[in-house]
């Protein structure tokens, strides 16, 4: 995969071990997603709010397309989880099948270790690049300035904007649409 990036991971990351989730770790991922959405309430980021998704979501999204968790070693606690989708109308409309699409990427901040968000996409990159994809895609809030660097940092680039994407709970706001080419 190429990395633009000068990020370089750490051994205390070899510790994180990844599985696909399943309906067992539902009630794993509402509290991973509302602790998340916490700690961007704590930070003035006005992105997600607890309570917003629970575990129909995260089951939904089990059948329609893959959820990942990270765990400190392969019986450790969580250290976060994110969702992978093959395909995203909302914010990118009708694509060929080059991408994979990287939803909800969140980390435990009590678990999981100092830059382990990187660690995770990363993940995400190799499993879409496995699939036989080129593109790992993904959006955020149009407003949120510090996950666009963040994403760009990651090697990300803007690829558009969706002034109007229809999300969760029929809200519709705009996102920055951001894509990596990776290699296959």
């Amino acid at each position: 995969m190429t990395n633009n990036s000068s990020f370089a991971p750490s051994a205390q990351w070899a510790r994180l071990a990844f599985r696909q989730a399943d309906e067992s770790d539902l009630t794993e991922l509402v509290r991973l997603r509302n602790a998340a959405a916490r700690w961007q309430i704590e930070r003035g980021i006005d992105q997600w709010q607890p309570g917003e998704l629970g575990e129909e979501h995260f089951r939904g999204r089990l059948r329609a397309g893959e959820v990942w968790l990270a765990t400190l070693g392969p019986d450790g606690p969580s250290a976060g989880a994110w969702e992978l989708w093959w395909d995203d109308e909302p914010a990118w409309g009708a694509q060929p099948p080059v991408a994979g699409y990287v939803h909800r990427l969140m980390t435990d901040r009590r678990t999981a270790p100092p830059g382990a968000g990187r660690v995770l996409l990363a993940e995400a990159e190799r499993r879409i690049a496995a699939y036989g994809r080129q593109l790992c895609r993904l959006d955020c809030l149009t407003s949120n300035d510090r996950l666009r660097r963040y994403y760009e940092d990651a090697g990300y680039a803007v690829a558009g904007e969706q002034a109007g994407k229809n999300g969760d709970g029929g809200r519709t706001y705009g996102v920055t649409l951001l894509e990596k080419r990776l290699e296959v």
